[in-house]
């Protein structure tokens, strides 16, 4: 177990009480060297999890479990709660090793900590993995302390004192709540003591399903994101933005008509557009759209979706010579994909001559507080920011480009602002997963896959998010030589984890200009849905069911074990109608195993159903998804997550592209970018959470998307008779009449009523 220092047991941990006058613990963690065995797949020996985790375990200890005098226990967790419930799992951890309820544990986010180093990014699937460690012993360590000092204060030995539910009970009857305790226990001095995590054996709260701690202030509107912070005098901002992909602002030929106009406070010009501060967002839009702006070109003109693609043509490595041997070789195409979250980007700002103050849901705070330093002329010091709960980020909060317009909206004007982009901003100005290609080739003979080779060429994915960072500063111990940051990326969170002989994988990158990002699982759906399209034509060809393929040439028993639970409880092989079929597929990441079974239902009648401001498609019927990740913390929570991810996977193989023409984006929201609807959600859903085969968390946020998108393309190809090589399958599809770029937003709708699905 990482972190456990000669001498201590795997249980056994040093720690540190800081000197505070209420009780304030934190873990003290050093790295141990891993023996390195000799493997096939470079992740068996570091995966980009392992990188992350060593990047922040060496500022573990300046996160610390306070205990207060009312016998609450905080924590701010130097992550970024975006819906994916580490703020439940964190306080499970808490719970669990100091004995208190978990509705006792405030579990609140970190603003942004510059000491913190590399312990506050947010991705990668890392939270749980990163800090499942450092809080528990914390958290022990508030526990030993408490109870050292309940038996001094009842004169009794520790050995004969108990600690449940948040209270310290004698068995003479004499009993405490921990808060009495709380200032006793604390130190003058900051000092490293030696503590005992809880055995598994004995969890009463980890591995429980639990509700989010959350979801009652969600569902009734209590729930606090960054457009419902009330901060003194910050108005409703919005930004006039170019009709191309990052076009600048020439001249405006109507500033002072539109300031003058109802609600509007202030119009100035920036660099990414021309903002508008009013007393209302609708009020903005009205601004936003008067405008008359000059644009200076954008940095793809004339782009399509067509001259990508040749770029990328033009940028593929190569595979070498064919074997003389049978090959099974194919090209795959996966379109520009939006990366907008639920809430749209945004952001408020407090800017002054000498500070700011910025409050966003971030998912790299550190940066962006460097980011916006430098932007303003301030000294980072000056700079606070506050990162809030955010509604969704999939990878898009790796980026604060609403907070760094905020500031700079706010330096110019000398005024607070709220800022939110609209949806349309959102679609063809924000992050994007870039369009790619992958070729690949399995060269097979006999009953054995003698190769297996991916050349993934990808629009460039820009990790300035702080990723990159990491990597630099661990350059020197990672096993990929001297090599780019996406190419390091790609190659310690992309595995094979078949038995196929010689295994390479390549990527390149192109086209950059794009306003990229780290999609939700990034490489892996696009990677994972190739590779598993041709181990669907590898069976075909060897003779083998795909099933029983893939079971046979997996790498190990616990991979082979999520793949055998959804062929079983899936019913792999029934008979199905025409136009009907199952798929398999199976993807390993993050020390977390996964595998999908879907049935897809590519008749006419269910293909060309009547859907308003629609294109139906083929239909997800059913989906059974299987997934082994260590030890749960929370099963509830990690089934949530799954969820989240086959709809994920099914709107990558079906439905959600973005189409680019002339230099940007023909989408302009949410209702034109298909994401999973309704009408593709299965009807039929399990998720199955396999039995822990480790002591240790993996990765989760992540994991199902690959698996899920590239079992409904194995059932799309064996449904139509044909492998399908584009995706979405509907992006030949333009079921909508784009909205115009000029003005970039369009006008607020007033006709709400009509459109009642009860009328």
């Amino acid at each position: 177990m990482t972190g456990v220092r000669p001498g201590l047991g795997r249980r056994r941990f040093l720690g540190y009480v800081l000197a505070a006058p209420t009780l304030v613990t934190a873990a003290g963690l050093t790295p141990v060297a891993r023996a390195q065995v000799p493997s096939p797949e470079l992740t068996e020996l570091l995966d980009l999890n392992d990188v992350m985790t060593a990047a922040a375990l060496p500022t573990s200890g300046l996160i610390a479990v306070e205990v207060g005098q009312d016998g609450t226990v905080s924590f701010a967790l130097p992550r970024a709660e975006v819906g994916q419930g580490i703020t439940t799992s964190t306080a499970m951890l808490i719970a669990e090793e100091l004995a208190v309820p978990v509705g006792r544990v405030r579990v609140t986010l970190a603003d942004a900590r510059a000491e913190l180093v590399f312990n506050q990014l947010t991705g990668g699937s890392n939270t749980t993995i990163a800090t499942y460690t450092p809080i528990r012993v914390a958290a022990a360590l508030a526990r030993s302390r408490l109870l050292t000092a309940a038996a001094a204060d009842f004169g009794v030995a520790v050995a004969d004192l108990t600690l449940r539910d948040g209270v310290i009970s004698h068995r003479s009857g004499r009993r405490a709540d921990i808060g009495a305790f709380a200032g006793k226990a604390a130190s003058t001095r900051t000092e490293q003591v030696a503590v005992e995590l809880a055995p598994p054996e004995s969890f009463t709260v980890i591995g429980k399903p639990h509700n989010r701690v959350d979801a009652l202030d969600a569902v009734t509107g209590r729930k606090k994101f960054a457009m419902d912070l009330a901060i003194p005098g910050a108005k409703p901002t919005m930004v006039c933005r170019a009709p191309t992909i990052n076009g600048r602002a020439g001249s405006v030929a109507n500033l002072a008509e539109v300031r003058a106009m109802p609600g509007v406070t202030d119009v100035v010009v920036i660099s990414t557009g021309v903002a508008v501060r009013a007393e209302t967002f609708g009020q903005c839009i009205e601004g936003v759209r008067a405008l008359r702006v000059s644009w200076k070109p954008g940095t793809v003109e004339g782009k399509s979706d067509e001259s990508v693609l040749q770029e990328l043509a033009g940028a593929e490595l190569p595979l070498g010579l064919k074997p003389p041997v049978p090959t099974v070789e194919a090209k795959f195409t996966f379109y520009f994909r939006g990366n907008s979250a639920l809430e749209p980007n945004c952001a408020v700002a407090d800017v002054r001559p000498d500070r700011a103050e910025i409050w966003s849901s971030m998912k790299s705070p550190i940066v962006a507080k460097q980011v916006i330093a430098a932007k303003l002329g301030l000294p980072p010091g000056r700079v606070t920011v506050h990162v809030t709960e955010g509604g969704g980020s999939f990878g898009r909060k790796l980026f604060f480009d609403a907070a760094l317009e905020a500031a700079e909206v706010s330096q110019r004007i000398g005024k607070p602002v709220k800022l939110m982009w609209h949806r349309a901003d959102d679609a063809r100005q924000g992050r994007t997963h870039p369009m790619a290609t992958s070729r690949v080739r399995a060269a097979y003979l006999g009953g054995v896959v003698l190769g297996y080779d991916q050349r993934h060429t990808s629009v460039a994915t820009d990790f300035g998010h702080g990723l990159g960072e990491v990597f630099t500063a661990l350059a020197a111990r990672l096993p990929v030589g001297d090599i780019g940051f996406s190419e390091t990326f790609f190659q310690l969170s992309q595995s094979t984890s078949y038995h196929f002989g010689a295994s390479g994988r390549l990527l390149a990158e192109t086209a950059k200009g794009f306003n990229t990002g780290s999609m939700r699982n990034v490489y892996s759906p696009d990677v994972t849905c190739a590779r598993e399209l041709v181990v669907d034509q590898l069976a075909a060809k060897m003779g083998k069911d795909p099933y029983r393929f893939r079971h046979d040439f997996l790498r190990d028993a616990r991979s082979r074990a999520v793949l055998d639970k959804v062929a079983e409880v899936g019913s792999w092989g029934r008979a199905m109608p025409s136009g009907t079929a199952q798929g398999i597929a199976f993807h390993a990441e993050y020390k977390s195993v996964s595998a999908a079974l879907v049935e897809l239902d590519c008749r006419p009648g269910t293909v060309n159903r009547p859907i308003r401001d629609g294109v139906g498609g083929p239909r997800v019927t059913k989906v059974v998804f299987a997934v082994d990740v260590g030890l749960v913390v929370n099963p509830r929570g990690l089934e949530a997550q799954v969820m989240g991810c086959v709809m994920d996977g099914i709107a990558l193989a079906l439905t959600a592209s973005l189409h680019l023409r002339d230099g940007y984006f023909l989408e302009a929201s949410w209702d034109n970018y298909f994401y999973t609807r309704q009408w593709n959600t299965p009807p039929e859903l399990e998720i199955i959470v396999m039995p822990g085969t480790s002591d240790e968390p993996g990765g989760a946020g992540e994991l199902g998307v690959a698996a899920s998108m590239a079992a409904v393309a194995c059932a799309y190809g064996r449904a139509m008779g044909k492998m399908p090589t584009a995706f979405p399958i509907n992006h030949g599809t333009l079921s909508f009449e784009p909205k115009p770029t000029i003005p970039p937003v369009p006008a607020s709708p007033v006709d709400g009523l009509s459109r009642r699905t009860d009328a």
